[in-house]
């Protein structure tokens, strides 16, 4: 889920973080509709300075590699699979996001730390947001037996914050250096949590939604020094479905050249806000 993010900022707008603030009219970059995830492209990250005391507005490749992975080749096998020596198909592994419940978990048969831990606890940041994308499955009836049909029609949601042009996400990040090529990059996954009231039925397919950070989180996220416990409090917050807004737009709305605009479908029920 959250592999269609939005990212626009004008160049009158700034950043604001607790007491920082940094312009954004250097950062040609931050002028995008739709980031497709699976693209593997670049995306706009907040990260701290080393000192922690102000951040920078960096380009991070949205795709978390581990850095046990050796080149760009094996890199391409992990998103997208492949055949093995065997002939079996290996499926893809997707590391866009990263479950916000699983952060700092140490696999209990072998005692090692998991892909995201060492980033939780050491490289934290924060995905510049305006908004994201999610489709809502609704199984139509079938007209003999009334009962719903196995395939869902799908609808797309375009979402974010009530009055505010953008909003922070939850993040992780880690440098990686291809063995082969010496190529180093950053990158960075997304944290994800539980969905909340709204989001359970736009995106309930997997009831997940991002990580959505009000500024005193953001900033204790990404500035200071947390226990796991913290950590994980933080990564699994769930921002209230009163301070979201959510309608549908077209389903193509990736090539339609508007994808934040309004478009209303008959047969797909109105959303709840509870508070």
């Amino acid at each position: 889920m959250c592999y269609y993010n939005g990212q626009r900022v004008s160049r009158e707008e700034f950043i604001r973080l607790m007491d920082l603030e940094k312009a954004v009219m250097n950062y040609d970059f931050l002028d995008q509709e739709i980031h497709e995830g699976f693209n593997y492209g670049n995306i706009a990250v907040l990260r701290p300075t080393e000192d922690r005391c102000n951040f920078d507005i960096v380009q991070m490749e949205w795709g978390f590699i581990p850095s046990y992975i050796k080149n760009r080749e094996d890199v391409k096998k992990m998103r997208f699979g492949y055949k093995d020596s065997t002939g079996k198909w290996r499926q893809p592994y997707t590391t866009l996001n990263a479950k916000g419940e699983e952060l700092i978990l140490i696999d209990e048969n072998t005692g090692r730390e998991k892909m995201f831990r060492k980033a939780a606890l050491e490289r934290r940041c924060l995905i510049l947001s305006s908004e994201f994308y999610e489709w809502r499955h609704i199984h139509r009836l079938n007209k003999k037996t009334n009962l719903p049909l196995k395939t869902a029609d799908k609808y797309p949601y375009h979402i974010g914050l009530k009055d505010k042009a953008y909003f922070f996400i939850a993040a992780i990040w880690q440098n990686w250096t291809d063995k082969d090529t010496g190529e180093t990059v950053d990158t960075v996954a997304l944290v994800t949590t539980e969905a909340n009231s709204l989001m359970r039925q736009i995106h309930n397919s997997k009831n997940r939604m991002p990580t959505m950070l009000p500024d005193e989180l953001a900033w204790e996220w990404m500035m200071e020094d947390l226990t796991e416990q913290r950590i994980t409090e933080i990564a699994t917050y769930q921002i209230k479905a009163s301070d979201m807004d959510a309608y549908t737009v077209e389903k193509d709305f990736r090539t339609t050249g508007s994808p934040s605009k309004v478009f209303v479908y008959s047969e797909v029920p109105e959303l709840s806000y509870e508070v």
